[in-house]
């Protein structure tokens, strides 16, 4: 018999054991063995020094860092996640569906969540995440600049009373040795009660920003009743941090220092506009971020909000390269594409592009870089010298063509903002921009005599126009801001106008005053009529909301603090008993759907411009004269103080031969 047999056997008790065949490898096996481990070997070389986590000397430590973000992203929710909204359509939760629970929520699952957010308001609230601090090679550092400031820059905002036996300077005591605007919220002759409703405002403050901390931190808006971040803002889903910006100089002058710090931090941090592949509008984005950085930099003289203001207009500036120098309305930083509104056609806002001249303006003098004050005089010329019909200014203006679009005039949505940057373009440049002036009162006098109406009730208004004629009987919220404008336009320049300017003024805040009267909530409509039986009251579902708009207490603060009548006060507080009453939900402030509802619904979402607007002009409105006198600053259209040119030491002006030579 042939074939392979082994070359032994064994046995155990007699039986034959079987046993495994010692045949070796053939060569052509062998090959093949030793591919597939030089394979092997060959990959996992690779994947050491090729793939992204492996590529730098601190491996490790980015990758615990990738870790760490994605848990920052998830902020709070991640230990405590928000209650389910109530069967939500759209933004707005639908009210009377109850789950098990009186709330709706497992009971356990509150009571855990209570006792995690009783722990954050005992620790003042949330603390932002610090990135892991690591021992990098300096060949490593990051290519955006030093992320901290100096340490005199972090030293807390000084806050003053004078019934305290400080003197306060027209703008604000100063700390020896610093240039720091020192906050004085009261005088001498403050009361019990006045103290009461500035304590009650900053509260207010404390509020909205500790639960934006606590469900939206880095993201842009905070939904209060669903308690999570609002991701269908102005600003999109991207983590620009507009609360924060909006909010950071209304929590100085409060004195919210702790919140102040950490809010800087988080700019110095995470704000990096050029990351952002979204469209943003150029306007809102230069009002709120550009003017709320530029405001921080000059309260505390700190060069990070500088840097960071130059940083977001360089980002818009792609915007402004039209045949015309009037920019687009959108732009994307990430790509530098830009465009216009659809429902606009060809045409930018005359409100938009007309409200970038105090920010950019004050930009070139504080960096020393000419470029943004060319962009806006630019603007400016435009403007000058197009023919205006009937000395007023259209809605829509082509920025390729040069030319107007449809006639539609308004001191409210559309139009409101550029008049109001006419004057206090004057007033910034320390009344050197008389161009400014003289536009100004030429389109008032026009808007006077063209859209100043009186309702049979006797209640003054402003109504808009269309090509020449009065299309609707009514006003927008918006426009209470001039109430306030015109008293400023009045006791800054005695000239012909000035009288019938603080007459004007007085009636339309007044009108303002009752179209928050005459709501059950006490609080405005978006929009109001006078037709009919109806005087400044809503008519549309659309106008009866209430989005915790500043405008009419703007007029409020400006009326109260150049004609002292006392019936302003009284008002702001009736505002601030509503907001209290109607508005504050567990998470924050929150709009309403119907202000002639008793108990309205609640639009979920607390606007950025609550904290830099509306709260700042009701804290103003009770606090002392010297806390940001009228005559050293000049407030931005979001409510951000910039220093007046000449008359307030806290301008910084650069140098600008040495910074241009610098760049």
């Amino acid at each position: 018999m042939t074939g392979i047999l082994p070359s032994y056997q064994r046995f155990v008790n007699g039986v034959p054991v079987p046993s495994i065949s010692r045949r070796s490898f053939r060569l052509r096996e062998k090959y093949l063995i030793v591919s597939v481990l030089l394979t092997f070997g060959i990959v996992w070389l690779g994947a050491l020094f090729y793939l992204p986590e492996f590529r730098s000397s601190n491996s490790v430590n980015d990758s615990v860092y990738n870790v760490y973000k994605r848990i920052q992203k998830a902020g709070p929710e991640l230990l405590m996640p928000p209650p389910l909204a109530q069967n939500e359509v759209g933004d707005f939760p639908v009210v009377g569906i109850v789950r098990h629970g009186e709330n709706g929520d497992d009971p356990h699952i509150v009571q855990d969540r209570n006792r995690l957010k009783a722990k954050i308001d005992e620790d003042m609230g949330m603390k932002v995440l610090e990135r892991p601090q690591f021992d990098l090679a300096p060949s490593v550092s990051s290519s955006r600049g030093p992320s901290k400031a100096p340490v005199n820059a972090l030293e807390e905002p000084a806050v003053a009373n004078n019934a305290a036996g400080k003197d306060a300077s027209p703008s604000g005591l100063k700390e020896e040795g610093s240039d720091k605007y020192a906050v004085v919220v009261m005088g001498p002759g403050a009361d019990e009660d006045q103290k009461h409703k500035l304590e009650t405002v900053k509260q207010m403050m404390r509020h909205a920003w500790n639960n934006y901390k606590l469900y939206a931190w880095g993201k842009n808006e905070l939904k209060p009743i669903s308690k999570r971040a609002h991701l269908s803002s102005i600003f999109g889903a991207g983590d620009l941090g507009a609360t924060i910006v909006d909010g950071l100089d209304t929590l100085y002058l409060m004195g919210l220092n702790d919140e102040f710090r950490e809010g800087r931090d988080w700019v110095a941090e995470h704000l990096h506009i050029t990351d952002v592949d979204t469209e943003l509008s150029v306007f809102e984005t230069t009002i709120r971020f550009v003017g709320g950085l530029l405001a921080c930099y000059a309260l505390t003289g700190d060069t990070v909000f500088k840097d960071k203001a130059a940083e977001v207009a360089d980002a818009l500036l792609p915007a402004f390269d039209t045949p015309t120098g009037l920019p687009y309305s959108l732009i994307n930083p990430a790509t530098k594409a830009s465009r216009q509104y659809h429902w606009a056609g060809p045409n930018s806002i005359l409100s938009e592009l007309g409200t970038l001249h105090l920010e950019f303006t004050y930009l070139s003098d504080v960096t020393g870089r000419d470029v943004y004050r060319k962009k806006v005089e630019k603007i400016r010329e435009v403007l000058y010298n197009i023919e205006k019909p009937g000395d007023l200014y259209p809605n829509f203006i082509n920025p390729r063509t040069g030319q107007w679009g449809q006639r539609h005039i308004s001191l409210g949505a559309l139009g409101d903002s550029f008049y109001e940057y006419l004057l206090k373009a004057w007033l910034q440049s320390g009344r050197a921009d008389e161009q400014a002036r003289a536009m100004f009162d030429a389109a008032m006098q026009a808007a006077l005599d063209k859209m100043l109406r009186v309702s049979p009730g006797g209640l003054a208004y402003l109504a808009d126009l269309k090509y020449g004629r009065v299309v609707e009987e009514k006003m927008d919220h918006l426009s209470c801001f001039a109430g306030g404008m015109f008293a400023l336009a009045s006791t800054t320049l005695d000239n012909s106008l000035a009288e019938r300017y603080m007459d004007v003024a007085h009636k339309l805040t007044n009108t303002c005053h009752e179209s928050y009267d005459k709501a059950d909530t006490k609080l405005g409509p978006e929009a109001f009529r006078f037709s009919g039986a109806a005087e400044a009251r809503a008519q549309k579902s659309n106008e009866k909301v209430h989005l915790l708009r500043p405008e009419t207490f703007e007029s409020y603060f400006i009326m109260w603090r150049l004609t002292k009548q006392q019936r302003y006060r009284d008002w702001g507080w009736e505002a601030v008993q509503a907001l209290e009453k109607h508005c504050r939900v567990d998470g924050g402030y929150t709009g309403l759907v119907n202000v002639y509802h008793k108990n309205p619904q609640g639009d979920d979402v607390q606007q950025s411009f609550f904290l830099a607007e509306t709260l700042k002009y009701l804290y103003l409105l009770f606090a002392d004269d010297t806390l940001l006198p009228l005559d050293e600053w000049v407030f931005n259209t979001e409510a951000h103080p910039l220093p007046i040119r000449g008359n307030n030491p806290l301008y910084r002006a650069a140098d600008s031969a040495a910074d241009n030579n610098a760049i």
